[in-house]
């Protein structure tokens, strides 16, 4: 009996070493998955980030992920326009599946999103900063975020004990907000999830004064399409309301002021002061800088014609929206360094990239929406220590589609199977054997509304774009991507482009039967707009 009851006692002890050894190589496992930092600006132009281009502006912060990690030069979206970018971020689903095809309907919040997977699956998770949707995102333990588009100056707030409104400029509240959760309220033993999302650089670029003192003594290089005519091109173009010099608004997005428009007897479309958050002191500063602004432009508008006009309000343009630009680079450093000085980037993924992407001039545009290159692209780069080689640019079609599914394969959770992207990770860890993706599609809604770009559908491969404008119009463009990167030129109904026409809708048809698109659906949405008063037959 003694002999059985030490077996016994043995056996029971082992059992419960076993038993203690299971929990803690489970809370190992818990404490290795990576960290996901995922920083996202609004309408920030990959043009503008120095990793792609340097003839605009430096961003060294920003290139740090670039330089450490990949980027990505063929990254796209499936519709260009802020919040229903962020829909399909959040649900890994075109906006036709998820319900949010444009800025104007409300989120569907029975999509299931894939921070409520990582919140699930055992990861903290917060947001701090622009979600432009919503005052309850589903899935984080935390959220501070702006109500709509947000302010620059003095923002307001919506938070899960209520709203609240904070002094300063708005870049450097969303990483005070991100530091300060970082520091206090992370729990070190969860991975974590952060959404870290600016409101800059989006309209109308309101930079703060350590930048707008700079800024608004440079001048930048002038796109080759600044002053482009529309000519071989469809009426999609033609017609679009985002010229530089007819629709970029004096007092808006300009800085004139609106008794120097009216002394000037300028008749033009008034919005909103986008200075009517400042205070005292804030506009004092701002007036010290814009002041000398304005009363050159009341000295020169008089002599100005078209082209001087158009080079003046580009230039003013570019100053605001770039020195916009140099807040978020500064705070994206700042949020690197803390996660080196505490050594959280070792297991760390750190994602920035932009809701679109965003014409500075090209074809004499602001704003985005259309499939054309500038708005289509975003900026994507990723660095993953330990899994991705320093340095490595990917030219691989990927879309914001495809972050759902990465997330949730770093994390070990297995994504919905109605999620409709790839998974970044084989590209990631340079397996791009396992990667067999041609062709991206494309889908914009959002018409007849501000800006008046036309309802469009398109393909898009590393060589060629194929789209579709219907509703009030049924024409086809196509665009050769390394012979016209400009897109200067529809190609269409050139014959030596006949095959590629018919083999791009051939795979055009196919992607949307795989992504379930259809004209039906398209209709339907249509008929959306007619409910609503938006459309008038």
């Amino acid at each position: 009996m003694k002999i059985l009851g030490c077996r016994a006692l043995v056996l029971l002890t082992f059992c419960l070493v076993f038993i203690q050894c299971k929990k803690e190589a489970a809370k190992e496992t818990q404490v290795q998955r990576p960290n996901i930092v995922f920083i996202m600006s609004d309408d920030h132009a990959y043009q503008a980030i120095s990793a792609y281009n340097k003839e605009l502006i430096e961003t060294p912060n920003i290139d740090r992920i670039a330089n450490e990690g990949m980027i990505f030069t063929n990254a796209s979206v499936t519709n260009s326009i802020c919040a229903p970018s962020r829909a399909v971020i959040l649900t890994g689903k075109h906006s036709h599946i998820n319900g949010k095809i444009d800025n104007l309907s409300p989120f569907d919040t029975t999509n299931v999103t894939f921070p409520q997977l990582l919140q699930k699956g055992g990861y903290q998770t917060a947001m701090f900063g622009k979600l432009h949707f919503g005052n309850a995102p589903k899935g984080f333990d935390e959220f501070k975020i702006l109500p709509g588009q947000g302010d620059y100056y003095n923002p307001k707030f919506i938070t899960q004990k209520g709203d609240t409104t904070i002094t300063g400029y708005v870049t450097d509240i969303i990483t005070d907000l991100t530091l300060d959760w970082l520091k206090n309220r992370r729990v070190k033993e969860k991975p974590f999830l952060l959404m870290y999302l600016h409101k800059a650089p989006h309209r109308s670029w309101l930079p703060a004064p350590r930048h707008y003192k700079s800024f608004t003594k440079k001048n930048f290089p002038v796109p080759a399409s600044l002053f482009d005519s529309y000519q071989n091109r469809g009426t999609a173009a033609k017609m679009a309301e985002m010229n530089i010099l007819d629709h970029m608004i004096l007092n808006y997005d300009n800085k004139v002021y609106s008794e120097i428009i009216d002394s000037l007897g300028i008749k033009e479309r008034r919005l909103f002061d986008p200075l009517d958050r400042m205070n005292p002191e804030q506009k004092s500063d701002w007036d010290a800088s814009y002041d000398p602004i304005n009363k050159e432009f009341a000295v020169s508008y008089p002599k100005m014609n078209d082209s001087t006009l158009m080079a003046w309000k580009y230039q003013r343009y570019m100053q605001d929206y770039l020195g916009t630009i140099a807040a978020v680079d500064e705070n994206v450093g700042r949020v690197l360094d803390y996660l080196e000085k505490e050594g959280l980037d070792k297991n760390t993924m750190v994602v920035y990239t932009s809701d679109q992407g965003f014409y500075l001039g090209e074809h004499g545009w602001f704003d985005k929406r259309f499939m054309y290159e500038e708005s289509f692209k975003t900026p994507l780069l990723i660095k993953w220590p330990n899994t991705i080689r320093p340095g490595i640019t990917e030219v691989e079609m990927v879309q914001n589609l495809d972050f759902a599914q990465t997330f949730l394969e770093v994390a070990g959770i297995s994504a919905p199977e109605d999620m409709q992207g790839k998974s970044l990770v084989p590209l990631l860890k340079n397996e791009k054997e396992t990667w067999d993706r041609e062709a991206v599609y494309y889908h914009y809604y959002e018409y007849p509304a501000e800006h008046a770009v036309k309802r469009h559908y398109g393909i898009a491969t590393k060589d060629f774009k194929l789209i579709h404008f219907y509703y009030d119009v049924d024409e086809w463009e196509l665009y050769d991507r390394k012979a016209d990167r400009q897109e200067m030129k529809n190609v269409y109904n050139d014959p030596s482009y006949k095959d590629i026409v018919e083999e791009l809708k051939s795979k055009l048809t196919s992607l949307r039967k795989k992504y379930k698109d259809s004209e039906e659906l398209s209709n339907r949405y249509i008929q959306v707009y007619k409910d609503k008063g938006w459309i008038v037959d």
